[in-house]
């Protein structure tokens, strides 16, 4: 029996990359480190025409300080990259942290920031981090280019916002993140992958928490968080917040956990990120 085999694209310039975006759009599935890409293909989920892979585009891989205490981190920049850089550990170090906690060194190894984002796995731990933190994907197409907050990046399981002829090539996040957290719930020790994250920051005075891994895509809900107008949340305003969170979102059940259990492990853990962030204020 013949067997179909991709067409493998390999741009060597960000400039032949969004050439062949454009033209093949989605009849080709663009390829960052692969690690999740290969997983769908070896379970037969997805059986596509074309590889674009951009392995080869280094342009896309860099970590730079962009003003203001922003940062930019371009979209082939591998995780074991972001866990290492100085850079990060110094400005950024719940970044480094976050990244740390993925999978393993072979993975993050491979694995890419704009790969961790095209892809919209829900049960990622990258997206809800970034999300906290107000970061931009940004979109480049032949005709230029957009930003996307990560918030509205990703729709729904396995799919964005982003058009069939976009590239995600970097990832933006803004000056103003006075400090943050993310904390990672697993309920099975034989698997990485989280049953609840919760990710809490001070933007700009503003408390944002997002809660991944419990459905389709990051939850976060600005209304519940501007309880907390105070630099300090409290024990009492953080319970409340986290009761809030565990009733707003409809969790999903999976072999991590049920719905019920997850909207018990939401309000213990968006409570417990809350108190670890007014840990981080200094008295």
């Amino acid at each position: 029996m013949a067997r179909n085999i991709p067409e493998w694209l390999a741009p060597a310039t960000l400039a032949e990359a969004l050439e062949l975006r454009a033209h093949f759009g989605d009849a080709a599935t663009v390829v960052a480190g692969g690690t999740f890409t290969g997983i769908l293909m070896r379970q037969r989920l997805i059986r596509p025409g074309a590889l674009l892979a951009l392995r080869n585009v280094r342009e896309l891989a860099f970590i730079e300080s962009a003003g203001e205490g922003a940062l930019r981190i371009g979209a082939m920049t591998t995780h074991r990259a972001v866990e290492h850089s100085e850079l990060i550990r110094q400005g950024w170090p719940v970044l480094a942290h976050t990244f740390s906690l993925v999978a393993s060194p072979r993975v993050r190894n491979q694995a890419t920031v704009g790969g961790v984002l095209a892809d919209a796995d829900y049960a990622s731990d990258p997206p809800a981090l970034l999300a906290a933190l107000d970061a931009r994907a940004i979109a480049r197409n032949p005709q230029g280019e957009r930003a996307i907050p990560v918030t509205e990046l990703i729709t729904g399981y396995y799919e964005t916002s982003l058009q069939p002829d976009e590239l995600l090539t970097e990832v933006h996040i803004p000056g103003g993140v006075e400090r943050a957290v993310y904390r990672k719930f697993r309920s099975r020790s034989s698997e990485d992958r989280p049953c609840v994250a919760v990710a809490a920051a001070r933007v700009r005075g503003r408390l944002r928490v997002v809660v991944g891994a419990v459905a389709e895509r990051p939850q976060y809900f600005p209304d519940i968080c501007a309880l907390a107008s105070n630099e300090r949340t409290g024990h009492e305003l953080a319970v409340e917040i986290g009761r809030r969170y565990a009733a707003a979102i409809d969790p999903i059940s999976d072999s991590r956990g049920s719905a019920a259990y997850r909207r018990r492990v939401i309000a213990v853990e968006v409570r417990r990120a809350l108190e670890d962030l007014d840990q981080e204020v200094q008295p």
